[in-house]
């Protein structure tokens, strides 16, 4: 199975339904880049009227795991995934439509390889801004991942 835009958002209503009803939707994915876009609305509003940081950290880690994702399935190979440690700066209030973008999936491949070379876990850190409407960035959220073949 190819991990496609479509795909991932099935995979959300069924695996991650907070994700989902939350709004939390993958727009492009490549080997290198992966968007992802979440609208404020009630659900995700915090008492403040802005989006919830939570729902922003999904949809970050969303960009950063999907390209985890699409390049384990790349390599064949079964590998196991998970985040290790992860931190954010929210440097504006969220409202309207965020968009997160990661472009970090280069540092991916370099790892599998580590990964299955050596069997030995291999992490990494992986960056997702969030911008809104206007182009002005809201957040900015990093997750280093943790591989290991099964």
């Amino acid at each position: 199975m190819q991990i496609t835009a479509r795909k991932l958002n099935s995979f959300l209503f069924f695996k991650l339904p907070s994700a989902f009803w939350c709004g939390v939707r993958v727009k492009t994915i490549d080997s290198n880049h992966c968007v992802v876009t979440v609208k404020h609305k009630w659900i995700n509003q915090n008492p403040f009227k802005s989006m919830y940081f939570a729902v922003q950290a999904m949809a970050a880690e969303l960009t950063t795991g999907s390209l985890v994702m699409l390049q384990i399935k790349k390599s064949g190979k079964n590998i196991s995934m998970l985040v290790a440690n992860n931190n954010g700066n929210f440097t504006k209030k969220a409202t309207g439509r965020i968009t997160f973008t990661c472009n970090d999936g280069h540092l991916i491949e370099d790892a599998i390889k580590q990964t299955i070379a050596t069997g030995e876990g291999q992490t990494f850190w992986m960056k997702s801004i969030g911008i809104d409407e206007k182009g002005d960035q809201v957040s900015e959220m990093n997750f280093e991942w943790s591989i290991r073949i099964k």
